[in-house]
């Protein structure tokens, strides 16, 4: 394997040979002492300051005392206190040798006052809630693994979501069991009893680590977003609590979210932003500048995440941060799997020892690791360095997987094109190649996956278009208010049919099958492709309208079961049978998948001796809209003699159908 010249430097940065400590950092809490260590080797003195609260605006705000550090060994610096000082705030001072003087939270710090400012010292058996010591992720066989993502805040904003208004739009949202539209007197589910009528069995969470875009102080502002600019890796976000002036309450509340969705069978997967932070003006580069963010031949700060200030995996004490804050999320908040932003800007050794971290916990080798195998532009990581991006991605351990967007492009349309259509919108015959070999793991493609599983396979996600939104580029060209609301399903029900192919595709390929909150019920963005920053209506899941548009999530709950019930599909071969023009037909061990986004019902001959019975077709669920939507006859999926003896199916237009083989004859 080898990296294009672009995204490496041409000479080794000198500073990336500072020495490596491999002792504790941050703060020990011992029975009689407290110890606080960080690195620093380019660093001539280190003070810590210690303090009552976390910012000065506080009530009982106060100086508790300043202390000089000692230098260690390999650029550390070191102090001990007398005293268990749990609860104490405190930041750094850091002096260089030019006169430099930097003030800076503990880059290794578990905990964080209100906008993570100041770092806390946490007694983390203090925070556990009842019954954590026996909480675990629920046991999930990797062929019924099925992934739904969603932002903590749009899971509950919605004032008609059933979730207490104290709650909504924070990580104790998760904890309310029996949520109904309007409140405990409706009768639709929300929320987690939406999830479970669902059948999803993973949760993906967008970021919740210390991010620095919202205002912890101002929690009733309307403000909003995704998360992808952290601040204090190894702390939750602090506008997702209660209460964000006292840092063990969004720890304590965290894992009160992570337990409520592992009692509801849900395994726990977060988004991790390791490619890049929040500014270059970050904690690390203010104890050790120039090390941590990656930088160019003339020294400029490298740009490959969009957002100026790429991270240096592959330099050593950044490449251990990382490795251990993974297992750390891991091991203390009994997290299930990581997705990694912009992956392809994180190097293929460090991935691979994330992973040998995470095997090594009990149980750790179920933990699901998955990311990004692209940048948004060129880095510029260290000579040699080899990136988890397409051209490395053969050099991840087998358990690191990839979103698949040639999956993804070749079902809907590109998405840098948002008026340019895929298989089931607009161009079956010209994408029905591309098709067959996704739903098979694209053996046989470049780069072919090490193992089908490394393989996300999905069509929506927070980024870019909802799926919704991309049917109404394509399928309308100039969509009005009308076809994103969707009010009339008569209306759109071309559209219904094709979001319903597109979900079969997805939930029956080998791979491991994904998807935006809400995609099952047409969440809308009225058109929006980067709603990171926009606002929390826009954003937020409309339970009224998954009400409303409960026939689509029936057929995606439909698939779920089907795809549980047969977990071998995650592996299984995809043979691709001989069809008509645009039409896409595989059979994966005792079941024919069957996609006619055409607007004339076809005849499928299959070859062999098996009888076969339909189990599910979408067009006959969506039938439930009524109006136009197409309607099975029941003589839809007769099946008579064909060729070589075996029978001839009838696939109705615009529909996704499953057929399972009924025995021999």
């Amino acid at each position: 394997m080898t990296q294009p010249s672009d995204y490496q430097r041409r000479t080794v940065n000198p500073i990336s040979t500072l020495p490596v400590y491999d002792g504790d950092l941050g703060v020990t809490l011992c029975s009689d002492d407290t110890i606080f260590t960080v690195w620093a080797p380019t660093a001539q003195s280190v003070t810590l300051r210690l303090f009552a609260t976390g910012s000065d605006g506080e009530p009982g705000a106060r100086d508790l005392g300043e202390h000089e550090m000692e230098r260690g060994a390999d650029g550390s610096w070191h102090l001990t206190l007398p005293g268990n000082h749990a609860g104490v705030y405190y930041d750094y001072v850091v002096r260089f040798d030019d006169g430099a003087e930097h003030r800076g939270a503990d880059p290794w710090a578990r905990a964080a006052g209100v906008n993570g400012a100041r770092s806390m010292v946490i007694d983390l058996a203090s925070t556990d809630p009842e019954g954590w010591q026996n909480d675990c992720g629920p046991a999930i066989p990797e062929g019924e693994l099925v992934v739904w993502e969603t932002h903590i805040g749009d899971f509950s904003n919605d004032p008609a979501s059933g979730v207490p208004s104290e709650h909504r739009g924070r990580f104790l949202a998760f904890t309310h069991d029996g949520t109904r539209l309007g409140g405990t007197a409706g009768e639709f589910p929300t929320c987690l009893e939406h999830l479970k009528r669902l059948g999803v069995t993973c949760v993906q969470l967008l970021p919740f680590y210390d991010y620095g875009s919202v205002d912890e102080t101002r929690p009733d502002d309307g403000q909003f977003n995704w998360g992808y600019d952290p601040v204090n890796y190894n702390v939750p976000e602090g506008s997702y609590s209660t209460d964000p002036y006292h840092g063990e309450v969004r720890i304590r509340e965290c894992k009160q979210m992570i337990a409520a969705l592992h009692r509801a069978g849900f395994k726990v997967v977060m988004d991790v932003v390791y490619n890049h932070m929040y500014s270059a003006d970050n904690w690390f580069e203010r104890m050790v500048p120039g090390y941590f963010c990656r930088r160019d031949d003339d020294g400029a700060l490298a740009d490959g995440s969009g957002c100026g200030d790429d991270m240096a995996s592959e330099h050593p004490m950044f490449r251990r941060y990382l490795v251990e804050s993974v297992t750390y999320w891991a091991r203390e908040y009994h997290i299930d799997g990581f997705r990694f932003d912009l992956m392809g800007l994180i190097d293929v050794e460090t991935m691979n020892q994330v992973r040998a971290s995470l095997d090594r916990l009990p149980g750790g080798e179920s933990i699901l690791m998955y990311g990004e195998p692209w940048s948004a532009t060129v880095s510029a990581a260290e000579p040699g360095t080899i990136l988890a991006d397409k051209g490395g991605a053969l050099g991840l351990d087998p358990r690191v997987g990839w979103f698949c967007d040639s999956t993804r492009d070749a079902i809907k349309g590109h998405v840098l094109y948002p008026d340019l259509g895929g298989f089931v919108n607009g161009l079956a015959t010209a994408f029905a190649p591309q098709v067959r070999m996704a739903v098979d793991g694209w053996r046989g493609g470049v780069p072919q996956p090490n193992d089908t599983m490394q393989l996300v396979q999905y069509v929506s996600a927070h980024d870019d278009l909802t799926l919704w939104d991309k049917l109404c580029a394509t399928m309308r060209r100039e969509p009005a208010e009308t076809d994103y609301r969707a009010d009339d399903a008569s209306a759109c029900a071309d559209m219904l049919a094709a979001n319903a192919i597109a979900a079969g595709l997805v939930l029956t390929a080998a791979g491991l099958p994904f998807m935006l909150a809400g995609e099952e019920f047409a969440r809308t963005k009225m058109g929006c492709s980067n709603s990171f920053d926009q606002s929390v209506e826009l954003n937020l899941l409309d339970w009224s309208r998954a009400r409303r548009m409960a026939p689509l999530s029936d057929w995606y709950a439909e698939l779920i079961a089907i795809r549980r019930a047969h977990p071998e599909l995650c592996r299984a071969v995809h043979e691709a049978l001989p069809s008509p023009a645009g039409v896409v037909a595989t059979r994966a061990g005792d079941l024919l998948i069957c996609a006619n986004p055409t607007d004339a019902d076809v005849e499928l001959s299959v070859a062999g001796g098996e009888s076969w019975r339909p189990i599910a077709d979408s067009a006959a669920t969506l039938a439930a809209f009524g109006g136009a939507m197409t309607v099975a006859g029941e003589d839809a999926h007769a099946a008579a003699p064909g060729e070589a003896g075996g029978p001839t199916l009838r696939l109705p237009r615009r529909s996704l159908t499953v057929w399972e083989a009924d025995g021999r004859r």
